[in-house]
Order: structure tokens, then sequence, then C-alpha cells
């Protein structure tokens, strides 16, 4: 009997077929990871969902920073599309927040012959004189990288010029194979130019980072609000919701959480080399999830105070949802849910859907590489290809002045086997027989996806939201929430089934046909038909 993932895989011709096998995989035991193929390019036609280098670079990872301008050098359309399309929100700095602006300089056709440099420089002065940042990020678009401008000579004038930290960012769009070569390059950036300048030392021991969080929807401020008050102290956020000074002394805390491990893990494994500071794989996302990071949270730091405050906290929280929280699982409970986004977001929603009683049939990543999907054990396995050489190495070294340990060896060593300490399991181990994964996936495995599955709602991004939508299925914007949001900790989760379950329950899907299963979208006629009645050319 033919599998679901036979069906899908069916419709391709030889070429594609051969190319996209290895990214489908349907789960043969529950659990139990199987080979995937990520992180590849993408086949040349097919309607994908992933973005380019620059937007992971400018608009996934610097645009938050509130207090800098991430000014984007090349034609304004690269300005727009990354500027507040994931909804990143700031508190501001004295009622100031600089993320709301889109900084381009705007290249056009005379640019591109005779250079962009006396116009990049021009933007850079404006931008210092008009808005005093506490840095300029110069991004490189694609026809940046083509003509050569030398963006890196005119960070270093900048620097000179102005006395403001002025860093440039090579993540032109045709490097690598999607956004997630444009998260290495910005981590880089910030890692060499960035962390380890600053100055502000926590004021308690139970101080963290928060890596890999955007604040999409307010998520950060949910998130920030649990870790305060158990008693932790938030050193940086990176990056929504993020400042300069802070993330410049991310190094003087004694915890790294990381929450999207897609897309921020190198600074951490970085910083655990230079400075010896941990990681924890965190989520915050789900309510069993939050429980599990909170409590792993407090059993690295092991101390009998901070324990029975996380405990309080969590009772405290459950108390305020739980009514909601049986409401909401007995109204979803039993639907089952498609997730496409990028990063770890599908496994974290996944959890969070499991919350509601909702199961999780088909899924995968945008722009994954195969240990968000295997786990990071498979990580000595992987093979370098041409396009991820293309993205410098880092390989820093120990930092004697700074570099410390808060646990020893023999404490590293016993939690290591009990909580995700410097570790990823990755999605599949959370997943049950027959799930189907899709790497990279593309708008006709998606139609095969919901004609198969026949999902009751589907999470994914903007580009492919409006063709579920048109074929009668709830579907939900996962980049920017449509609007909604904190989906965050306890209360977020709350909020998260809440909008489920008013997209499932709408009266609207009951209503809609797809016009395409009334009317033909394409007529015409076979050539035999068209001589016998006499249209053959001459």
């Amino acid at each position: 009997m033919e599998t679901k993932r036979e069906k899908i895989l069916d419709t391709y011709s030889g070429l594609t077929f051969k190319n996209r096998k290895d990214h489908v995989v349907e789960l043969e035991t529950d659990h139990t990871p199987q080979e995937i193929t990520a992180n590849k390019r993408s086949v040349p036609g097919l309607m994908i969902n992933r973005g380019c280098c620059y937007a992971g670079c400018k608009g996934v990872v610097l645009g938050p920073i509130q207090d800098a301008v991430t000014l984007e050098h090349g034609p304004i359309g690269c300005g727009y599309y990354t500027w507040m399309t994931r909804r990143n929100k700031a508190r501001g700095i004295n009622g100031k927040s600089l993320i709301q602006y889109s900084f381009s300089t705007d290249l056009q056709e005379t640019d591109i012959v005779f250079g962009g440099v006396k116009k990049l420089k021009q933007a850079v002065k404006e931008a210092v004189e008009i808005f005093h940042p506490k840095a300029v990020f110069i991004c490189a678009t694609c026809p940046v990288g083509l003509i050569g401008d030398d963006i890196n000579s005119v960070a270093k004038w900048a620097k000179e010029e102005f006395g403001v930290q002025c860093i440039s960012f090579s993540c032109e769009g045709y490097k690598g194979v999607s956004q997630s070569a444009g998260h290495h390059i910005a981590n880089n950036g910030l890692m060499k130019d960035v962390i380890g300048t600053g100055t502000n030392k926590p004021t308690t021991p139970f101080s963290i980072n928060l890596l890999g969080e955007y604040n999409i929807g307010g998520d950060a401020f949910e998130t920030e609000r649990i870790l305060t008050k158990i008693g932790y102290q938030v050193v940086s956020k990176f990056t929504g919701d993020g400042v300069y000074d802070e993330i410049a002394s991310a190094h003087l805390a004694n915890l790294n959480l990381v929450q999207c491990h897609r897309s921020i893990n190198y600074i951490a494994e970085m910083m655990k080399v230079k400075y010896g500071i941990d990681w924890l794989k965190v989520n915050f996302i789900g309510i069993k999830e939050t429980i599990r990071t909170l409590r792993e949270m407090a059993a690295y730091f092991d101390d009998e105070g901070l324990k029975k405050r996380t405990e309080e906290v969590i009772t405290e929280e459950l108390t305020q949802i739980q009514g909601d929280w049986d409401y909401y699982k007995k109204k979803l409970s039993g639907k089952k849910a498609g997730i496409f986004v990028g990063g770890s977001r599908s496994h974290h929603y996944m959890d969070l859907l499991a919350d509601f009683g909702v199961e999780t049939v088909v899924t995968g990543y945008e722009f994954a590489h195969r240990d968000d999907y295997e786990g990071r054990e498979v990580i000595p396995d992987i093979k370098l290809d041409a396009d991820t050489k293309n993205i410098e190495q880092l390989s820093p070294e120990k930092d004697e002045s700074m570099y410390r340990r808060y646990i020893d060896d023999d404490t590293y060593n016993e939690l290591k086997g009990k909580i995700e300490l410097d570790y990823y399991k990755g999605m599949m181990k959370d997943m049950k027989k027959g799930s189907l994964i899709i790497d990279d996936y593309n708008e006709a495995e998606t139609e095969d996806a919901l004609s198969l599955y026949k999902p009751d709602i589907f999470y994914s991004g903007i580009k492919d939201n409006f063709m579920i939508l048109k074929s009668g299925t709830p579907a939900k914007q996962m980049h920017s929430y449509d609007y909604d949001g904190p989906y965050t900790c306890f209360k977020g989760a709350i909020n998260f089934a809440h909008d489920t379950f008013d997209e499932v329950n709408a009266p609207a899907w009951k209503l809609l046909t797809p016009p395409w299963n009334t009317e033909p979208t394409l007529e015409g006629s076979l050539g035999n038909s068209a001589i016998e009645r006499g249209e053959q050319h001459a």
C-alpha cells in the first residue's frame, strides 16, 4: 500500500523526485529520529517559503535591537521586506525606539552602475546626526555584493568620523541557502564586535541571557515577567526588546537560555568556549514546557530558595489559568494540526498544541539543519557543502581574563544527563509513528498534506497562508501572529488556545467552497479539435 509520503513524492518528475525524496520523512517508530536532508539548496521553480541570507541577518537577528540603526544598503524593496514584518516589540529607552523605522540607502540604477559608497556614507551621517544611535549596523544586499561596494571601509570610516560603533555585515541575499546563513553572519558580527565590550555587572548570581527570543507580539515581555517574578536577572535579550549595552554585557551573565536553537546557537556555543558560560535549551511556549524549563533552570543554579520560589510561581500562574486551560482543552482535544514555521518554532508549538489535546500530524521547518530535527548528536556526521563553507566559521579562544564556570565539572556531568544542558534533542524525539516531516516545504507539498491529513488548522508563514485559507482550512500566520499574542508561558498559552478556538470554529469555513471545485480555472482545446474546427494556422 502506498504511504502518504510516497503519494506526495509521486507527483514529481524524476530529477525533482531525486532532490526532494530525502527531505520528506514519515516516522516509522515513536520518538525515534530518522535521517533527513536539510539546509540544502531549494529546487528552482518550486514555491518555497524560505527567506534570504539578508532577511535572516537584518530582519531576524539585528533588526529588533531598539537603540541601533540597522541600515540596509541596497534597493528599498529589501528594506521594506524586513521592516516590522515580524511585529518585534520594544519598550523603548526614554520613550525612544528605532525599530519602527526603515533605514535604507535606496539604491537606484545609477548607483548600481557607478557605485553606492558615497550614498552609504551620507546615509550613515544622517542616521547618526538625527537619531543618535548606540550603534549602526550596515547590512549588504545582493546588488551590493555584485558591484563590490566596500561596506567594511565605510564602517571603519564611520567609527572614526562619528565615534559611534559601526559594524558591517556582508549578508548578501544570495549567500547560503536560506535565512539561516544570515543568522550565522549576524551571530559572528555580534560575537566579534559587541559581546564582551560592556561592563554592566549583574546584581544577583541568578543572572541569565535570553537568546533567540525576538519578542513577536510581546512574547519576551511575558517571559521576562515570569523570570523576574521568580528572582532571575535578565542581563540581555537576543534580540527582541534588545538593548545594545545589555548585549555588550552578555558575557557577565551566569547562564544562557536558548529559545530558538537555529538562529542563535552559534553565539551560545562561542560564549561557552570563550567565557565558559553554559547554555540551556529552553522552551517558554507551552504550559508543560514552561514548567519543565523553569525547573531545569532552578536545578542548574541549585539554590533551595530559588527552587522554592520557582514552585510558588508555577502554582500561582497555574491557579490563574487552570479554568481556561480545562475549558480550551475540552474544546480542542482531538483536533489535528499542521505546522510549518522556521527555526525551532514548529517544535515549540507542537508542544503547546499538545497541552490542549491537539495532535500535530504534519510538520517541518523552512530553514532548519539536521540537528534541529534529529538532535545535536548528528552534528559530527553533517558534511559541510560549498554553501555552508561560504559562511565564516569563527573559532574563538578562551578569554583567560573573563573565563569562569558557574558549576564545577562533576555537577555539570551530573546535570548533563538530566536536563538539556549544552544540548538540543531535536523535534523528532517528540513525534509519533506515522507523523510526516517535510524540510523546506513548498506549496505543492502543502496542498497534498492538506488533502491527505485533513488538519483542522494549519500554522505557517505569510507566503503560503492565503493558499491554505483558500482551500477552506483555517490558518494562522506564525511569523507575526496575525496581530495577536503574546503566546509564551502560562497566560500566553491561553491566548494561543483562545485564538486557535476562534479560528477552528469560525463559521466562514463551512460556507467556503474553493472556486476551482466548481468551475475550471483553465480552458483550452486539444490540437486535433482545433484542426477539425478549421483553426489550423497556415
